[in-house]
């Protein structure tokens, strides 16, 4: 407050102890604790806001879990890249043209930047037999060498194929779909049927149901039937140097494509590569499309959360027209009174998006350790919805909101004026 010769007036300046002026007055307005409209408009505000933060985390976490608990039953079951011999117009998922045993190439391909794992496999078509009962199966000959720790999640009942060195094993795992279907118990013996329509020959073998696996995707649970890969060899006459391809398993799935291109260039003439993405292009995809459904509910959240906070500090100003005629009355400039609404609406956002966060992670937490929300294994291959917290987007998250509701609120601020302060004050 100064004196010059029109009397005594107060005036304002954006010097520091302006803005801290500012910032106590917007503190005292959010956390007034009076019954009022603009307080009701407040809580509301940022219960609207917790809503939308939890939502975008929730969201995004189930998806991540979704996505990667789908993909992990698909890679576990089948590797990440497949090498065959290289047929034109033949299928590459069963009855592989046989490729003999490249111990060169084997060694370059684990030598290569993110390759984990190579193991030999192959697959033979078959008709299994029980009490009477047939199903066509698909036989999926493995090595004793094969990584069994993918597959052990799968492995409800039973034990692992056990290796005979002098001849093939006649233990095999199948489904609990083909359990099922069969009524087949454990150590039972099975009789399956290979045919060759090319030959025009039959040959059968008896074995023993040592396990039954579930991994919920149907296209494998009701097909599948994993057995040692010498077996496939004796019925296809074929020496035992020759296998159906290779599945190669690598460390980080976001490197597929790189990995994979690495791989390519060392593969010998009539010899080609596929990742598991494309053979099996329609679980991937499908998986794709949840990118699209997150997307869509984050420019809804987004939205409703833009509207909420605008029309909160707009109210807001509204409520307090009185308190900026005086404000303006004494001296303080627009920019000042602007940074008060500002810093109000700031403190309700980013209690909205503390308190957002803490119950979206929250309910995330609870389902990890529970699992109380649950899926029809049939339709989403899972039989509850699988979490994966990834905390760069959770942070990405909670900047973005931060960003978006201080935009948002800097339109409403533009309605005070400068001129006739006289008229706020005669307003109430």
């Amino acid at each position: 407050m100064i004196l010059d010769g029109s009397g005594w007036h107060c005036s304002f300046t954006l010097q520091p102890s302006t803005l801290n002026l500012a910032f106590t007055i917007a503190r005292k307005l959010a956390y007034s604790s009076r019954r009022s409209f603009a307080a009701f408009i407040i809580r509301l505000s940022i219960a609207a806001t917790a809503v939308s933060v939890m939502a975008l985390i929730i969201t995004v976490s189930f998806v991540n879990g979704f996505q990667r608990e789908v993909a992990g039953k698909v890679f576990s079951f089948w590797g990440h890249i497949r090498i065959q011999q290289y047929i034109p117009d033949k299928s590459i998922v069963a009855e592989e043209t046989p490729m003999r045993k490249n111990d060169s190439l084997e060694q370059v391909i684990r030598q290569l930047p993110g390759v984990k794992n190579m193991q030999a496999f192959a697959t033979r078509s078959a008709v299994m037999e029980f009490n009477k009962s047939i199903e066509g199966v698909l036989i999926k000959g493995i090595t004793q060498q094969y990584d069994t720790i993918p597959f052990q999640s799968f492995l409800k009942k039973g034990r692992w194929i056990s290796w005979n060195d002098s001849s093939y094993s006649r233990d095999i795992i199948i489904s609990t779909d083909q359990a099922r279907l069969l009524n087949i118990e454990l150590s039972d013996t099975v009789t399956l049927y290979f045919i060759s329509p090319e030959e025009g020959t039959r040959t059968y073998r008896k074995v023993r149901v040592a396990g039954i696996y579930q991994t919920s995707i149907a296209e494998y649970d009701q097909l599948f039937v994993l057995a040692d890969l010498r077996l496939l060899q004796r019925v296809s006459n074929w020496t035992t140097d020759q296998i159906g391809g290779y599945e190669l398993f690598i460390k980080d799935n976001a490197e597929l494509d790189a990995v994979h291109a690495r791989v390519e260039e060392h593969l010998p003439m009539q010899t080609g590569s596929s990742t598991i993405r494309e053979i099996f292009p329609n679980i991937f995809d499908w998986l794709l499309i949840q990118n699209l459904n997150r997307n869509v509910l984050f420019i809804i959240l987004g939205v409703v959360g833009i509207i909420n906070m605008a029309t909160c500090l707009l109210v807001l100003i509204l409520e307090r027209t009185r308190m900026v005629g005086i404000l303006q009355t004494l001296g303080a400039p627009s920019s000042m009174i602007r940074l008060i609404f500002l810093y109000q609406a700031m403190l309700i956002a980013f209690a909205g998006i503390v308190l957002g966060c803490l119950l979206g992670l929250a309910v995330c937490w609870l389902q990890q350790w529970t699992g109380f929300i649950r899926l029809d294994e049939a339709s989403y291959y899972v039989s509850y919805a699988p979490v994966h917290i990834i905390w760069w987007q959770i942070i990405l998250i909670v900047v973005a909101a931060l960003f978006i509701c201080f935009l948002c609120l800097l339109i409403p601020t533009f309605i005070i004026r400068t001129d006739r302060p006289i008229q706020y004050i005669q307003l109430r």
